[in-house]
């Protein structure tokens, strides 16, 4: 069998080819870094956030539809445990994106230098409330979310309780021992609480209504979502929570009414962002893109009744017909500043009926 072999380049068509290559690198060289980057495939990318465990799997289906090459790998936990192991990953930074955390928490990691400016794809939807200020963004919200109260009419009947529609009136003697609450330092719905009452009412003032508050106060527990369970199971009949969470509870069929108190509820919008790390893959940007996309920003408005960006939706059944208006004051910028003051005041002050930490 006659063997075929390649001729060898002659020494000049080699330098000739040498030559052609040396010229496509350099125009790659010059023209790539305007282009944008690609994630490679199968590229994987670590997503801190304090969403809620049955919200995640329905808003993130989108994104894996879209980007099947990306792999997310979640680690979720309420607010304050995220903040605090963000902060506390500094030096050696484990999370490439923040997703659906409070803004205040954003802020504050702002303030340490933990988080990467960047402006991603849809920008111009975001409203003005719910985005930093900056042409170039350290974080942009998806939603907000507010304080309700969690009755269940069932216990709260039996017990012949009033149904209660303000702040004052969770702090008279017939909520003895009735109620459950977050605790500000583990919880975003806990702090955004603290903060309206402080906000509203005046710090000297917030804190003599907190402390009435306490006397009533049966436990404060680790997660936001949590009073607002053990309202509709009947452990207690009064859970202060956030309104998304006693409108599900409601639609699952359990005898839970979400208030709105009169005086206005507290709230922190729900908020992304970049970490700052040695080596930004390029996931990490295509998924804050898809976060404040029009496909699964619908999707955060069938749990809240504010989105950063218009959806075209109706108020989801429930919550206030005109729910900025049920807004309190608040000053974002104010909370985040002064949050570990408050939370060493608060923690000072009622820790001692605080869960026990697992």
């Amino acid at each position: 069998m006659k063997r075929i072999v390649s001729p060898v380049p002659s020494v000049p068509s080699r330098r000739f080819a040498r030559l052609v290559l040396g010229a496509l690198a350099a125009l790659c060289a010059a023209i790539l870094p305007g282009l944008p980057r690609a994630a490679s495939a199968a590229e994987e990318i670590v997503v801190y956030t304090a969403l809620e465990d049955d919200q995640i799997p329905r808003y993130i289906a989108s994104f894996n539809e879209r980007h099947p090459d990306i792999k997310v790998k979640f680690v979720r936990d309420s607010t304050g445990i995220v903040t605090a192991k963000l902060l506390a990953e500094k030096d050696k930074p484990v999370a490439d994106v923040v997703w659906g955390l409070a803004a205040t928490s954003l802020l504050l990691l702002e303030q340490q230098g933990l988080l990467e400016p960047y402006a991603p794809k849809g920008l111009e939807r975001i409203g003005a409330p719910y985005r930093d200020a900056d042409a170039v963004p350290n974080w942009v919200g998806i939603d907000a979310w507010m304080t309700g109260f969690c009755v269940n009419t069932v216990e709260a009947q039996a017990k012949k309780l009033p149904m209660p529609t303000s702040f004052a009136d969770l702090v008279k003697p017939a909520y003895k021992g009735m109620l459950v609450m977050p605790n500000p330092a583990s919880s975003g719905t806990g702090f955004l609480t603290v903060s309206a009452i402080l906000q509203i009412m005046g710090e000297e003032k917030g804190w003599q209504y907190l402390d009435k508050l306490h006397e009533n106060m049966a436990v404060y527990t680790h997660s936001g979502s949590k009073p607002c369970k053990m309202a509709g199971s009947g452990e207690f009949p009064v859970g202060i929570s956030f309104g998304y969470r006693g409108i599900i509870q409601k639609q699952k069929g359990e005898p839970v009414e979400t208030v709105f108190p009169a005086e206005g509820s507290g709230w922190d919008v729900e908020a992304n962002g970049l970490v700052k790390k040695a080596a930004i893959k390029p996931a990490a940007r295509v998924f804050l893109d898809w976060a404040i996309s029009e496909t699964v920003m619908k999707e955060y408005g069938k749990s809240f009744a504010i989105t950063a960006a218009p959806t075209g939706e109706p108020v989801p059944a429930g919550f206030p017909a005109n729910p900025k208006a049920q807004l309190a004051k608040n000053d974002l910028g104010w909370a985040a500043k002064n949050r570990d003051r408050i939370l060493a005041e608060w923690t000072r002050r009622y820790d001692g009926k605080s869960e026990p930490k697992k």
